[in-house]
């Protein structure tokens, strides 16, 4: 049963990744978009100016999808095939991978035609930057940085998870990074009751953003990088970065396609100066369709990882639970006293010569 409800967990895990792939983001009604306005509106109601106040709407927000996906995971627990098709639909649901990679090769065509206007707009659809002041190689820096990171948010992350949560996990995900996205940023008003839900982001990805890392430097070489580079970048330069995540896969982004990445972020109304993260020249337009060639690697590989371990890892971890469960239980005292009994009985084994099992 077990092994039947792993399968179906991979295989819907690489269901909603061909569908995601294939398909891109639904263009109407998004549910990760009916959350940020069901929370948006939690938020209103609940906001103070207080960490704590903060906590309970991150709980709150991050719970309720926990929840659901827990009572679909248990109400398709002997329904392989439901269960599939759940965890293949919450997939595509919250990877963001295809339209990642297209924003990054429009970005590119506009900066390679000389579109500044162009591209200024489209960069809102990567990150919230002020683009008004930018020119190109700071466009195309930022489109490289965001490639970077949102490889490992919208697409590794989600894998992971997934792989090790099933349909809890994807929905929990998604949620948290949501609202990261949402109150998590530096501000007057979320400098406060944002921080849990960012030190929640920074918790849930430690290990994705480590991971996309490695694998950025792993198929550094299908776009002409290289990986010895890559990796002498990533372990110099990723603690650099005041995120504890980012830097993980910028620096190594930053090695794989020979670049420098860093310098100073204008958003609207603050600005932000970061580390330099590589050693080359700043990025142009011709580095971003390397970047999401290197992206759509990534995600491969992460796909691999993810579709393996619930047949694997998941299961030995399981069978290790368990076990640690049972020989916890097996030394707990018995009720009442049933204790002292079975001292008595070990004690007239021993002295009448029978076994401890004999005496039971």
């Amino acid at each position: 049963m077990r092994v039947r409800q792993a399968a179906a967990n991979a295989a819907g895990l690489v269901m909603g990744y061909a569908m995601d792939a294939l398909l891109g983001d639904p263009r109407r009604w998004h549910p990760v978009a009916g959350f940020g306005r069901a929370a948006g509106a939690l938020e209103r109601r609940v906001y103070q100016p207080r960490r704590a106040r903060g906590a309970v709407f991150t709980a709150a927000a991050v719970g309720v999808p926990v929840l659901a996906g827990v009572a679909a995971t248990v109400a398709t627990r002997n329904r392989p095939v439901a269960r599939a098709a759940l965890v293949a639909a919450g997939t595509w649901t919250v990877l963001g991978g295809r339209t990642l990679r297209r924003e990054a090769k429009v970005m590119g065509r506009a900066l390679r035609t000389g579109d500044l206007p162009a591209a200024r707009q489209r960069l809102g659809h990567l990150c919230g930057r002020d683009p008004s002041v930018l020119d190109e190689p700071e466009l195309a820096r930022a489109t490289v940085e965001s490639v970077a990171e949102n490889t490992s948010d919208a697409v590794v992350a989600p894998l992971l998870w997934g792989a090790v949560a099933g349909l809890p996990g994807l929905l929990g995900y998604r949620a948290a990074n949501t609202l990261d996205a949402m109150v998590g940023h530096r501000s007057v008003r979320y400098a406060r009751f944002g921080t849990p839900a960012a030190r929640l982001d920074d918790v849930l990805n430690l290990v994705p953003a480590r991971v996309t890392g490695l694998l950025t430097i792993a198929v550094a070489p299908t776009v002409h990088g290289d990986r010895e580079r890559a990796w002498q970048v990533w372990r110099r330069d990723r603690n650099d970065h005041p995120s504890p995540n980012a830097g993980q896969c910028e620096a190594a982004m930053a090695g794989a396609l020979g670049v420098r990445l860093g310098g100073r972020n204008v958003y609207f109304g603050r600005s932000e100066v970061r580390p330099y993260l590589g050693d080359g020249p700043r990025p142009e337009a011709r580095h971003l369709k390397r970047a999401a060639r290197i992206s759509g690697a990534v995600s491969l590989a992460a796909l691999g990882i993810a579709a393996v371990w619930p047949l694997t890892g998941g299961l030995l971890a399981g069978a290790l639970g368990r076990r640690g469960l049972r020989a916890v239980a097996d030394r707990l005292p018995a009720p009442g006293g049933a204790v002292r009994d079975r001292l008595l009985a070990r004690r007239g084994a021993v002295r009448g010569g029978l076994s401890v099992t004999g005496a039971r």
